[in-house]
């Protein structure tokens, strides 16, 4: 049930709440991921609310793409996809603005203590345990784009991945299915910078060539901070492209 209406934030709509309680199902595992919901009927029965404030909530938790309408068949908790993961969070196109679909290796990983940076982006205290992966993925079978990862190693425990294999999901589809890690949205940060020689390596290009570097932090459907990636593209042939509304 919802709180009692004297308890309730004085500016905040009722459908709000209700959005934030199921949120909070969808996040404490309750309704996983492929789990269908029960009616908007049932949902306002047992909230005490009316249909059209449930109908409200389920119309915002789509629109966030925690929830997804089959039709014909009811709504359930969205599930990632390699195909959703690249629609929603792979933001590279050509100078036409299509997307290739890019394939990717694992180069190496380990663990380690948070550094400042990853303590930093991630709001985790210096030297919390943490997973590394670096990652190369080549577009139309040219490596272009070069990902530093890092995990908390507490979200991902025994995370594993084969090295020098072509990798097949998207890492979220695997956070989500391995690790019941469900990442909602990510904010990036982005900058110009001269390669590394190691970047440069890795990208068969030269020490000091300008690249574009992407500093994402990912969250979970609780709003936690549960990645943190650095991504170095080389934008000869490539862009980053975002679409506004």
């Amino acid at each position: 049930m919802l709180l009692p209406e004297e308890s309730r934030p004085a500016a905040q709509p009722l459908y709000l709440q209700v959005e934030a309680l199921l949120m909070g199902r969808i996040a404490e595992g309750l309704w996983p991921p492929g789990t269908p919901l029960p009616s908007e009927v049932e949902i306002g029965r047992d909230l005490g609310v009316s249909q059209g404030t449930v109908r409200k909530a389920l119309q915002a938790l789509e629109r966030r793409r925690l929830i997804e309408r089959r039709q014909g068949r009811g709504t359930f908790v969205a599930e990632h996809t390699s195909e959703r993961a690249l629609f929603h969070f792979f933001r590279v196109a050509d100078p036409w603005g299509r997307k290739p679909v890019p394939t990717s290796r694992l180069l190496r990983m380990g663990t380690g203590p948070a550094n400042n940076d990853e303590a930093r982006r991630l709001h985790l205290p210096l030297e919390t345990p943490m997973m590394r992966l670096l990652r190369l993925r080549l577009l139309e079978g040219r490596p272009c784009i070069l990902e530093q990862i890092s995990l908390p190693a507490a979200l991902f425990p025994h995370f594993t991945l084969p090295l020098d294999r072509e990798l097949t999901d998207e890492m979220y589809v695997l956070y989500q299915r391995r690790h019941g890690v469900t990442v909602m949205r990510a904010e990036e940060e982005l900058r110009a910078i001269a390669a590394d020689a190691w970047i440069a390596e890795a990208l068969a290009g030269a020490a000091g060539q300008v690249l574009l570097e992407i500093d994402r932090v990912a969250f979970d459907v609780s709003g936690q901070r549960v990645e943190r990636r650095l991504t170095w593209l080389d934008t000869t042939d490539w862009r980053y492209r975002l679409e506004l509304e």
